[in-house]
């Protein structure tokens, strides 16, 4: 009976550091990247109006995304919300992965990098596995997480 109790806390430890592991890329990868176009925020507005998007729309999405970046960081620190924020970092990865699947697959005429950091360097497939990488992470961190609350 003591073999099966040990078993099973050894498995919630190992799900609660895959959680926190999860956790803290997401936050070191928020804070860097938001801060980063915080601070160069005149030339991370003109990356984003310099992409394939209407005016309108560019103009709105350079805050917008400084604005989650730096919101979801908060909300992965804090124990009652890393759950939704781990959720919502999962969702706006997936969104930046989807545009630079479109990017690798030719579907824009000219596809500028805003990014923030050494994202910036990457070539676009070593970016899209860097956000696969934290999509898979930030997914196996959710379900583990879920598991040791059921």
């Amino acid at each position: 009976m003591d073999g099966v109790l040990m078993v099973t806390n050894k498995k919630i430890n190992i799900n609660r550091w895959v959680f926190q592991a999860a956790v803290i890329a997401f936050v070191v990868l928020w804070t860097m990247t938001g801060l980063e176009k915080l601070i160069g925020f005149g030339e991370f507005q003109d990356a984003i109006q310099n992409q394939t998007l209407p005016v309108g729309i560019s103009r709105k999405l350079a805050p917008l995304i400084v604005f989650l970046e730096l919101l979801f960081v908060p909300f992965l620190l804090f124990r009652k919300t890393q759950k939704w924020g781990l959720l919502l970092s999962i969702l706006l990865m997936t969104v930046f992965s989807t545009y630079i699947g479109l990017v690798w697959m030719g579907a824009f005429p000219r596809v500028p990098c805003s990014c923030a950091g050494f994202i910036e360097s990457m070539s676009w497939s070593q970016h899209l596995l860097f956000n696969l990488t934290f999509i898979l992470l930030g997914t196996l961190g959710l379900m583990m997480k879920i598991e040791v609350e059921s």
